[in-house]
């Protein structure tokens, strides 16, 4: 019997521009996605129906979660009548805008690939991806990327030298629906967000972690409808990062370091706090991602 394990790892937002309300209605964004060490496990294993089993019993494992749906549609877009039995060992705080769901459908649409020895070209499986939301694209992909439109067109840029990252999580449940709602976003023209997008790419291939300011734009609405996460974000500058901003709609925030001494000292003195979640974690680049990841189709 085939089985197999692989990695499902979080990201970060490096940044995050919400230019306005595009004609669709969804918002217009342009981001730096970048994938870290802190990661879920999927296991595949041959099965004759889609069973998901979780080792966080919070987790839905019926059809509303994301593998399943991603393992669904695959099924029926292959026209296969191929099961799987999955397990997800689940480390990335969800929600938390970490991505974490994302990429567990990511992941499962590359193992099923495998498990069930289907040769589907890279656009029939970001055209899925793309179905399932709007972080999961980039998940085929990982290492440093830009992502716009609603964050499903992903444009992989040279990976970004991270140094020490500290991640801190809350116990915080933020509606990403209810956050982008209370943005005051402009409507904007086709030729506008193209316009904006130019500009937005280019200060995006000019970041550095150590000196660029960061930016979040959903961080003032967020903040407002939950103190707690911009205390995460003070308290982090206060223990000496360099740099700290919420990844995407949070609750996560995550802080830079300069050195690794001062991230050691932060995380020591964030155990008071036992309501936060803490992670120390490293840039996962697109080269490693890959050969963990992608290359296993």
């Amino acid at each position: 019997m085939t089985s197999f394990t692989l990695p499902s790892y979080a990201k970060i937002n490096l940044n995050l521009r919400v230019l306005g309300k595009r004609p669709d209605g969804f918002h217009e964004l342009c981001t730096v996605f970048q994938t870290v060490s802190l990661h879920d496990s999927l296991s595949f294993s041959e099965n004759e129906d889609i069973r998901l089993t979780c080792d966080d019993r919070r987790i839905l494992t019926d059809k509303r979660n994301l593998v399943v749906k991603a393992a669904n549609l695959l099924r029926e877009r292959c026209g296969i009548r191929h099961g799987v039995s999955l397990h997800l060992k689940k480390r990335i705080p969800a929600p938390g805008g970490l991505g974490g769901g994302s990429s567990n459908a990511a992941v499962a649409l590359i193992g099923l690939s495998r498990l069930w020895k289907l040769d589907l070209s890279a656009d029939g499986l970001q055209s899925m991806a793309c179905e399932l939301g709007s972080d999961v694209p980039y998940f085929l992909t990982g290492g440093t990327a830009i992502g716009s439109g609603r964050g499903t067109q992903i444009e992989p840029i040279e990976d970004i030298q991270t140094p020490h990252l500290l991640i801190v999580t809350p116990n915080v449940r933020v509606s990403t629906p209810d956050a982008f709602k209370s943005l005051d976003a402009p409507n904007l023209t086709t030729s506008d967000a193209e316009r904006i997008l130019i500009v937005c790419r280019f200060e995006a291939r000019k970041l550095d972690l150590l000196h660029s300011v960061l930016t979040n734009d959903m961080e003032p609405a967020v903040f407002a409808a939950y103190p707690e996460i911009e205390r995460v974000k003070d308290t982090l500058l206060r223990l000496g990062a360099v740099g700290a901003m919420m990844s995407g709609s949070g609750a996560s925030v995550f802080a830079v370091f300069d050195n690794e001494k001062t991230r050691q000292t932060a995380m020591k003195a964030l155990d008071d706090e036992v309501n936060w979640r803490k992670f120390t974690v490293t840039a996962v680049s697109r080269t490693e991602y890959r050969e963990k990841v992608s290359n296993k189709l």
